[in-house]
């Protein structure tokens, strides 16, 4: 049974980060990564705009799938955006029942103010600097921060590494390593 992880669309999300992390996630898929990608809508229209005014289809209402049962959520950022998630408590339920259950809980940029609401962020976390301020935790000037199960990430530049990470904690070693060759990162110095 494919894992499923959640990608939640908040009105004001950073296209970069978001659109970074589902296509990553949808390339494991293809090279053999047993895993489902679901976009989900926070607003009432399946069309969301992010920071910079990019309109992008979800796949789902998230009003239409807090039935279903996921392996994992990975927040996009954007201040805006980070702002509406943390104000659905819907998205604040599924953070803390995934954690409760030890399942992969992943925030870049502002995002990590959301697990913070939630309750789940501490000890060590990145952040898009300047956002830790008043956080639970320890920001590191780090792209990628592995804290048990919560996954964190510093911004849009760090959103490709973000997604191979969440591919090797959802998929395995081998499907991020060829994800990784498959993208070309060796080039990115």
């Amino acid at each position: 049974m494919s894992k499923k992880i959640l990608v939640p669309m908040a009105q004001g999300f950073e296209e970069t980060e978001l659109i970074s992390v589902v296509d990553v996630l949808r390339r494991a898929k293809e090279v053999g990564g047993d895993l489902e990608v679901i976009t989900a809508s926070l607003n009432s229209d399946l069309f969301v705009k992010g920071s910079h005014g990019v309109i992008i289809k979800a796949d789902y209402l998230l009003k239409d799938i807090t039935h279903m049962d996921f392996d994992a959520i990975a927040l996009a950022g954007g201040y805006e955006g980070m702002n509406n998630l943390k104000q659905s408590d819907e998205i604040l339920n599924i953070i803390k029942k995934l954690h409760d259950n030890n399942k992969i809980v992943a925030a870049i940029c502002a995002s990590p103010i959301v697990l913070d609401a939630a309750g789940v962020l501490k000890d060590e976390f990145t952040c898009y600097p300047g956002c830790e301020i008043g956080l639970n935790g320890t920001r590191l000037n780090q792209a990628i921060v592995v804290n048990k199960n919560i996954i964190t990430s510093a911004g849009p530049a760090t959103a490709i590494l973000f997604g191979l990470e969440l591919a090797k904690h959802l998929c395995s070693n081998e499907i991020y390593d060829k994800l990784y060759e498959m993208m070309l990162m060796p080039l990115v110095k």
